[in-house]
Parts: C-alpha cells; sequence; structure tokens
C-alpha cells in the first residue's frame, strides 16, 4: 500500500493534470521538438487518461484506495481511438535553440511543470519549459555528441531531484542535476560511444542499462560507480536497448540482484550485426537472438500489459517488425516507409480491427524518409495514418 505522502502526491498531481490539461493532449514529440498534441478531449476522456498516467507513475496496484477501487479498475487502461487523433492533431510548439543534429528528446512532469530535454550534436544538453517554450538549462561537459537523454526516474523518486542522464560519442554518461546547474555523477568504463540508455522500470528506476559501440551492455547500480554486469554476444556496434516492464509478482521491496534476475527481468539489445538479442539479467546470458533484418537495428522495444511478451523493432532495411518472445519468431512485418526506420513505439491509440471483430493496438515508427507511421499491431496491411514533416525523424516520444 502506498503511503500517506504518495497518496497526497498523487492527489495534487490529478488536480495538476485537470486543471492544465495536459496529458490528455497525447503528445508525439519528434526529432527537433515538434510536439502534436491531441486537443478537444470530453471530460470523461480526459479522466480516463489522467487516471492511466497515475497509475503507471506512481505504479499503483488496483484497489490501493477502496474507495477508488471500481474507478480505477474502469478506466486505468483506457486506451484512445486513432481516428479522434487524426481528425484533431496539430503542430502546437517549435523549439529550436538547436541548429545541429538532435539525436534525443525525453518529457517529463515534476513539480506540476512539464519538461522535455534533448541531447545533440553539438555536445549539450538543453532542458525546456514547456509551458513557457522557454529554454531554461544548457549543460556542455560532454566533450562529443550527445547520443541519448533520459530524465532520471531514479532520482525523481528517491530524493524528488530533476536529474537528466546522458550518454555520449565521449564513452562516458553523465547525470545532470537541472536545479543546481551541475554534473553529478560520471559513468566511464566503455570504451567506445554509447549509443542508447535505459532506466529500469522497476525498483524505482535504480538500474541503468547501457548500449555502446563497443559491442556491450552494462548494467549499472545508479548508486555505485561500477557497472554490475556486462553483456557480450554482438559482433557489431550495439545501437539501441531496452529492459523488460515491471513485472506482476514483483512486490518492488527489494533493490538486490537476485530479486530482479528471479522475477524473470531481461535485457533486449538491437545492433548494427543485424541482430536483436535478449538477455537474462541475473545469468547475463543470451538466451534469445531474433534474426530477420537486412540492415541495422536502430530501434527496440519491449510491450506492456497483454503485450509483454513482444518485441518491437526498427531497422535500415526500412521495415517495423514485431517478434515473439515465447516462439522465438517474428510475427509481423510492416511495411511503407522508403528510409531507414529510427524510432519505434507502442502508441496509446486503438483502432476497431474488424478481421478480428475487436480493437486492436496501434504501434508507431519514424524514420528518414520524414514520415511518422501508425499501424494496426494485427495486420500486416498499410499503414492507418502518416504524418509527414519536412526533415527526417530520428526519434519520437509518448
Amino acid at each position: 500500500m502506498l503511503s500517506r505522502e504518495k497518496i497526497k502526491e498523487a492527489e495534487k498531481m490529478f488536480t495538476f493534470l485537470k486543471e492544465k490539461r495536459i496529458s490528455m493532449r497525447s503528445s508525439l514529440v519528434i526529432h527537433y521538438f515538434t510536439l502534436l498534441l491531441h486537443e478537444n478531449q470530453s471530460e470523461e476522456e480526459l479522466i480516463r487518461f489522467i487516471i492511466r498516467y497515475w497509475v503507471r507513475i506512481l505504479n499503483i496496484k488496483l484497489g490501493w484506495i477502496h474507495e477508488f477501487e471500481k474507478f480505477v479498475a474502469e478506466y486505468a487502461n483506457t486506451s484512445f481511438m486513432l481516428d479522434t487523433f487524426r481528425s484533431s492533431s496539430k503542430l502546437l510548439k517549435v523549439f529550436t535553440e538547436n541548429f545541429n543534429c538532435v539525436n534525443s528528446i525525453d518529457y517529463i512532469i515534476f513539480d506540476y511543470c512539464e519538461f522535455i530535454c534533448s541531447g545533440s550534436n553539438d555536445k549539450t544538453i538543453r532542458v525546456w519549459d514547456v509551458e513557457t517554450n522557454k529554454q531554461i538549462q544548457l549543460f556542455n561537459g560532454h566533450s562529443s555528441s550527445v547520443l541519448c537523454v533520459k530524465f532520471s526516474s531514479y532520482h525523481r523518486y528517491s530524493n524528488r531531484r530533476n536529474v537528466i542522464c546522458s550518454s555520449s560519442y565521449d564513452k562516458t554518461i553523465r547525470f545532470w542535476d537541472i536545479k543546481d546547474n551541475r554534473q553529478v555523477k560520471v559513468f566511464d568504463e566503455h570504451i567506445n560511444s554509447i549509443n542508447g540508455i535505459e532506466f529500469s522500470p522497476f525498483n524505482g528506476g535504480k538500474y541503468l542499462c547501457s548500449a555502446s559501440s563497443d559491442k556491450t551492455i552494462r548494467l549499472w547500480d545508479i548508486e555505485t560507480p561500477k557497472s554490475l554486469h556486462v553483456f557480450n554476444g554482438h559482433e557489431n556496434r550495439i545501437w539501441c536497448v531496452d529492459i523488460s516492464p515491471l513485472q506482476s509478482n514483483d512486490n518492488n521491496k527489494s533493490n538486490s540482484m537476485g530479486v530482479i534476475g528471479g522475477n524473470g527481468y531481461t535485457i533486449c539489445s538491437g545492433s548494427l550485426d543485424n541482430s536483436i538479442r535478449l538477455w537474462d539479467i541475473e545469468t547475463t546470458k543470451q538466451f534469445i537472438l531474433f534474426k530477420g533484418h537486412n540492415g541495422f537495428v536502430f530501434s527496440v522495444k519491449y510491450g506492456s500489459s497483454e503485450l509483454r511478451d513482444m518485441i518491437l523493432s526498427g531497422s535500415q532495411d526500412t521495415t517495423v517488425r514485431l517478434w515473439d518472445i515465447r516462439s522465438g519468431q517474428q510475427i509481423r512485418l510492416f511495411n511503407g516507409h522508403l528510409h531507414s526506420i529510427m524510432s519505434v513505439g507502442y502508441s496509446p491509440f486503438v483502432v476497431d480491427n474488424s478481421e478480428i471483430g475487436g480493437i486492436s493496438n496501434v504501434i508507431c515508427s519514424g524514420s528518414l524518409d520524414n514520415t511518422i507511421r501508425f499501424w494496426d499491431i494485427r495486420s500486416n496491411k498499410k499503414e492507418l495514418y502518416v504524418i509527414k514533416e519536412s526533415r527526417g525523424i530520428n526519434v519520437l516520444n509518448f
């Protein structure tokens, strides 16, 4: 059960989101900081999205407040129709302080304010206040291109600090405190560029995973200066990495590696060797190898909830693919892009699929062909919707 402090925090967040009407906009952020926001929602739709956000961010288990049990159970897993997004989405804001290629972005709500951070080839990490459209912070401690940025869920949960984690071509991972405007920590064990990082969705984000051009993946405990595990097996640079979602049998009571491994947590990686590999965190051994892409793998993502046994991938070969972890097989192939696919994700949208007689989830991909495309996860047919932009899409984020 959550503490009184957590409950009060959740109630404040609920009130803030309802007043600001921000989360229900279903934001999609692309490489040069374009936000497409979903507006004009009904009050019922707004409440559904807020509850869904509330449950996800605070790791609320259904029924934790008896009075709201039915309410949460009804609305927690609600998604939104893609057709509604198509009819009402529009370009709302553009953030243009970066004049070099932007390689990575992340989004957070902290102390009831919305922030976006970016990592760029100009060696900087920048932070924007979404409401004011202003850059509020600039970090320039890296000596080369910043390849990935993430807001630290661990610092947010453990000590209420807004901290950014960045990885760079300079072979380091660095942590930056936004309020104090300073670097607080450096990890420097990789011997080549660090292309991707990801915080664990369990244990309050205490663990960090990194993917490097040195062909290794490293797992870190945020509180210790040395990596816990090194994963070897890829034959070329590792471009992207993800950590499996929170397991249903995890009570989140322990931070020991044994508990993480014992609960079946895994790491997924995509490489310039054209393969996708899954690794057992406890043993550090590879246990699944997915082959099928005919080009570099630039993006991989675990599914969640009913899709937790799925891996989504995007590649230089212009295809999006869906893989089943249980069978070890590719189950969907999505064609339509004309250039490398740099980012893939599971959208909050659904569509009415007449073939299956029910609702189907929607996935999303961003490509250097200047488009963002939406696909029915249960169909190999043509994309459902295309957003055309003037430049290639390096990264997108919901």
